[in-house]
């Protein structure tokens, strides 16, 4: 790994903050990360990030502690397009290249990373492992990411689209209606 980040970002959809510990080279991402939330309910959720050449997923560990249940997720992706959780098969996901955790602007780096997007012309359109927070209900999501300038994307997902803004490595600094970064480079 050759550059390693601490990025903490406001959450205002979950009404919390996140930080996550980022080693970024060659192609790979691994990250870890903490964050706590009040919407839809108080919880704490921790997460662990591992990704393939290519930025592709290769498994992401979650563990959500909420007043009244604890829950966990080991979501692993086998490198030929099949996805299991808990070691069970995710048939409606199998195809998608990335995970996506609910109300985590870090897990839009990958698609980013992997076209270029933050810094050249394009529109790529993904299945995505998404991972509802706080139940870590796993479902398939058609994502849209397109170029709009250096450092601007275009995140879409039916009938939702924000405009993102990225930094040169292709984390997010402003996610409208989601989140902004607070730390410095």
């Amino acid at each position: 790994m050759s550059a390693s980040r601490v990025i903490t970002w406001d959450v205002s959809a979950s009404r919390g903050v996140e930080t996550a510990w980022v080693e970024l080279g060659g192609g790979v991402m691994r990250a870890r990360g903490r964050a706590v939330g009040t919407v839809p309910e108080p919880y704490w959720v921790s997460y662990e990030l591992e990704t393939a050449e290519g930025f592709v997923t290769r498994r992401l560990s979650v563990t959500v502690e909420t007043q009244t249940q604890d829950r966990a997720l080991d979501l692993r992706h086998d490198g030929h397009g099949r996805w299991t959780a808990g070691g069970e098969p995710l048939p409606d996901v199998d195809g998608a290249l990335d995970c996506d955790l609910g109300l985590c602007p870090l897990t839009n780096t990958m698609p980013v990373l992997r076209h270029g997007l933050h810094r050249t012309p394009g529109e790529r359109e993904f299945l995505m492992a998404w991972v509802s927070v706080p139940d870590l209900a796993v479902r398939p999501s058609l994502q849209t990411y397109t170029h709009l300038g250096p450092g601007r994307v275009r995140y879409a997902s039916g009938d939702f689209r924000s405009d993102l803004e990225v930094d040169g490595e292709g984390y997010v600094v402003e996610y409208p209606s989601l989140a902004r970064r607070l730390t410095a480079r």
